[in-house]
């Protein structure tokens, strides 16, 4: 019995969509940021719910470069840590916060629960950042900073500027009595606390520098000097923070 010629076209259409779905080779050759990776599919989607597995799940989500290598537009460097683990479970030892960055981006549970329990991002995590999440306007400050030193960078070599960093209510109370002493055309001064952990003030100020290095600035701190006209007693609050430009 002959078939039909209408039921021809869907036999080709079935086919055809059958190939799509299944044209991605068991091997994927991969650019990611410029390396070059060559690996498997299943060791791509060794976990399904992560980004990673989504990107090679049915029709594929990624551009190809020129020799048709999959491409992803992230740091090649520590892919292969990523890949190192989906092969072997083996957690980094090296690179620890970069490799957590691409693991947070590939969505990698397994290897995200991993890592935060490594003495680098454990430390950074739940010591460095709780104690910071009690320091009122912490990252705002921070930004504060940097806008006046940039403001005063203009043809010079350095810029600086004061911080006020405060521990306590009383020492907040002191710090605000300098402050509304101040002259109007006295430089801007940057108030950090009170808080309520038990990290000191030198803590604070080597959290400040490591924050404002971390965006890519050369800065130092000192202990402030009173200028004349800055009407206070010798307290140890008062810090002058250094901007190197060149």
């Amino acid at each position: 019995m002959s078939i039909s010629s209408e039921h021809k076209p869907l036999g080709k259409q079935v086919t055809g969509s059958l190939h799509m779905v299944s044209k991605l080779s068991p091997i994927v050759e991969l650019n990611v940021g410029g390396e070059m990776y060559t690996t498997t599919l299943s060791t791509l989607k060794k976990h399904p719910g992560s980004k990673l597995a989504e990107m090679f799940t049915g029709q594929p989500k990624l551009r190809t470069d020129s020799e048709g290598r999959f491409f992803i537009d992230r740091p090649g460097t520590y892919f292969k840590y990523i890949l190192e683990y989906l092969r072997s479970n083996q957690v980094p030892t090296q690179c620890i916060q970069d490799v957590y960055k691409e693991a947070l981006f590939y969505d990698i549970e397994p290897l995200i629960k991993q890592l935060e329990d490594s003495p680098q991002i454990f430390g950074e995590l739940v010591a460095r950042r709780q104690f910071l999440a009690r320091v009122p306007n912490y990252s705002e400050n921070i930004e504060l900073m940097i806008r006046i030193a940039r403001a005063e960078a203009v043809a010079s070599r350095q810029s600086s500027v004061i911080v006020c960093v405060v521990r306590t209510e009383e020492d907040a109370a002191r710090c605000q009595d300098v402050l509304n002493s101040l002259d109007m055309d006295k430089k801007s001064v940057v108030k950090f606390g009170p808080w309520k952990a038990v990290p000191g003030i030198s803590d604070l100020l080597d959290c400040i520098q490591m924050d404002v290095e971390a965006k890519g600035y050369k800065i130092s701190f000192q202990p402030h000097v009173a200028e004349k006209g800055f009407r206070f007693k010798s307290h140890d609050f008062f810090y002058k923070f250094l901007f190197t430009w060149w």
